[in-house]
């Protein structure tokens, strides 16, 4: 067993993990039921988390490379129980098909205006 220190939604645990372990699994272990296991493999995105800030697939990563970072879950996206507003944009415009993969998709959009800060609530820039 591996012991490691994570923030996980704003509060931070040690566990003890096995070194074999995937985030997936302590996320789910953890009642995190968001995260979703489609492919087992990273193609599917489903799995998506924020590994400090940045999109990963929870079914690539080992639990103990997450030791000493913030991980966050569509969970953790909540303000004073108040949506995210990416949260709140896919309920309005109806965008979670059967909502197996839409909390993937939903901190795959999260992570991309982490990065891309100059999209949010305005048009991409033109190409001219």
């Amino acid at each position: 067993m591996v012991n490691i220190e994570i923030k996980i939604n704003g509060k931070i645990k040690c566990i003890d993990v096995n070194p074999r372990m995937r985030l997936i699994d302590l996320l789910r272990n953890l009642g995190l039921t968001s995260v979703k296991e489609g492919c087992s493999e990273g193609e599917c995105d489903t799995c998506t988390v924020l590994l400090d800030g940045k999109a990963v697939t929870s079914c690539t990563v080992l639990a103990f490379q997450a030791d000493g970072h913030e991980v966050t879950t569509v969970e953790g996206l909540q303000t004073n129980g108040e949506l995210d507003v990416i949260q709140q944009t896919f309920i309005e415009n109806d965008a979670v098909q059967c909502g197996f993969c839409t909390p993937g998709m939903i901190m795959a959009v999260k992570s991309l205006l982490n990065e891309n800060p100059r999209y949010f609530g305005s048009s991409p820039p033109s190409c001219r």
